[in-house]
């Protein structure tokens, strides 16, 4: 017996499907968010030019800011930088993080995800203004 070919195959077998990275750091950095206690994404430089960026007209909020994957062709990895709200556990925070995310790329694109790694880099304090930002400064 031969294969099918060409009509005769399922329509799933004709063609590739490539995703790419964008697709899966917005995807993993809005799950991320949706944690509660998630304060934001990203260390403190990438926070504060993200800032910068968002300000440009026509620019928008950096989803993918904090956020690095690499795709393959059916897995990927994901490294996220957290900043936590203070009074949160981090292990337990992280292992929801870690969760939501892998759920999130897997449902949505198929691909396997092999690892999560989460480094906190910093706790935002209740009492902590939010960072300057281009606004706040000398005009």
């Amino acid at each position: 017996m031969q294969g099918k070919t060409g009509a005769d195959a399922p329509a799933a077998s004709r063609g590739r499907t490539t995703i790419a990275d964008g697709v899966v750091e917005k995807i993993a950095g809005m799950a991320a968010r949706e944690v509660p206690g998630v304060h934001a994404l990203g260390g403190g430089f990438a926070r504060t030019m993200g800032a910068v960026r968002d300000m440009v007209p026509g620019g928008r909020a950096g989803v993918t800011r904090g956020v690095k994957v690499e795709v393959g062709e059916i897995q990927t990895a994901i490294d996220l930088a957290v900043v936590v709200e203070y009074g949160f556990a981090i292990a337990d925070l992280a292992a929801e993080v870690r969760e939501n995310v892998i759920a999130g790329v897997e449902r949505m694109t198929g691909l396997e995800v092999v690892e999560v790694n989460i480094a906190v880099n910093d706790v935002h304090l209740p009492d902590e203004a939010e960072e300057e930002t281009a606004e706040g400064r000398v005009q």
